[in-house]
């Protein structure tokens, strides 16, 4: 039976991946991944060394949680390519830990024969507590008849499909008015509104001014 593979078509915004929850990061696996990568940072390796550096114990490093997403994206999505994958830390890892990872189609759209899939991915701890949290970019074929014609040498099956997103959009930026007439600055990157000319109010004529009346002569009596 051939192995199970990801297509456009059959993906929909929200599915969410299979959890995937990893066994307790123990210091053996800590000395592996130090060995594997050429990272030999003291804290991670040498107990002295991180109660020195004010820490309980060794850390493990943030990029085996970075690894194990990896692990999660790439038993999921068979038969795609990754374009991109990004993470943030938000919480120290600990031997002991146990990491649940985690995963939704966030985002999908295709056009000119291309197929894109954009994926939200995290993974917790055993508190149920944000550790890390991700972003991935993957390009699939639409279909198997799509993929055919790839392995073929033909050109791929072209379907404009619009941007579907539960992506919540950042909000606009408001600029609050001061009191006496200054407007706030806004938000670093937000594009400043020009504001409108006023126009200026056409000056009054001045009236011509009146020319005196000659008095009247007077008649002289015969």
């Amino acid at each position: 039976m051939p192995p199970r593979k990801l297509y456009f078509e059959n993906i929909r915004i929200g599915d969410e991946l299979p959890a995937m929850a990893k066994a307790p990061i123990d210091r053996v696996q800590l000395a592996r991944y130090a060995g594997a990568t050429g990272d030999f940072n003291p804290v991670q390796v040498d107990e002295t060394a991180a109660r020195a550096a004010g820490m309980p114990s060794v850390v493990a490093p943030t990029t085996i949680g970075m690894g194990f997403l990896s692990q999660l994206v790439g038993d999921w999505a068979r038969g795609a390519q990754v374009r991109k994958l990004t993470c943030r830390f938000s919480r120290m890892l600990w031997p002991g830990d146990t990491l649940v990872c985690k995963g939704r189609v966030a985002d999908r759209h295709g056009q000119d024969g291309k197929y894109f899939l954009e994926l939200d991915v995290w993974a917790e701890n055993q508190q149920g507590q944000l550790a890390i949290r991700g972003n991935v970019t993957l390009k699939v074929f639409y279909s198997v008849e799509d993929e055919n014609r790839f392995r073929m040498g033909q050109p791929p099956l072209i379907l404009n499909v619009p941007r579907e997103s539960i992506r919540v959009a950042p909000p606009p930026v408001e600029v609050k008015v001061k009191k006496g007439g200054k407007a706030a600055k806004p938000a670093k990157g937000a594009k400043k509104a020009k504001p409108a000319k006023a126009k200026k109010a056409p000056k009054p004529k001045k009236a011509a001014p009146k020319k005196p009346s000659k008095p009247a002569k007077k008649k002289k009596k015969k």
